[in-house]
């Protein structure tokens, strides 16, 4: 294997083999499913303050991954995604990508996320 097929994915990489990833995980998702905004918002709210912080959704968002991750280092290596191939996928570029996201449903720039941002389609 060379150098460069072992390198993480990175930056257009990383986001164009997001909706592929995401997709692999949904069935782990089942028991995380829900069924309406507040439903959703009470299981992020960790600290039950009637709206997602950021390392909330972070958490809740990483849920999947650390599933995928069966050997526990922090990287999807190639056997443990879709297909068994790929570049792997480092738990940190996950997480900034989870964060930047964040950022993108907070429509009114609080810093925080409520239900109906919670809810909107992807920004």
């Amino acid at each position: 294997m060379s150098a460069r097929a072992a390198a993480p994915v990175t930056g257009r990489r990383f986001a164009r083999r997001l909706p592929v990833l995401l997709a692999a995980l949904l069935p782990w998702a089942a028991p995380a499913q829900v069924h309406d905004a507040g439903d959703y918002l009470r299981r992020m709210d960790l600290d039950g303050d009637g709206r997602v912080a950021p390392d909330e959704y972070q958490r809740w968002m990483l849920y999947a991954f650390e599933r995928m991750d069966r050997d526990g280092n922090g990287v999807l290596e190639p056997a443990e995604q879709p297909g068994g191939r790929g570049r792997p996928i480092t738990r940190e570029q996950h997480g900034q990508v989870i964060l930047e996201r964040f950022r993108r449903q907070d429509a009114n720039g609080d810093g925080y996320l409520d239900a109906r941002e919670l809810m909107a389609p992807p920004r």
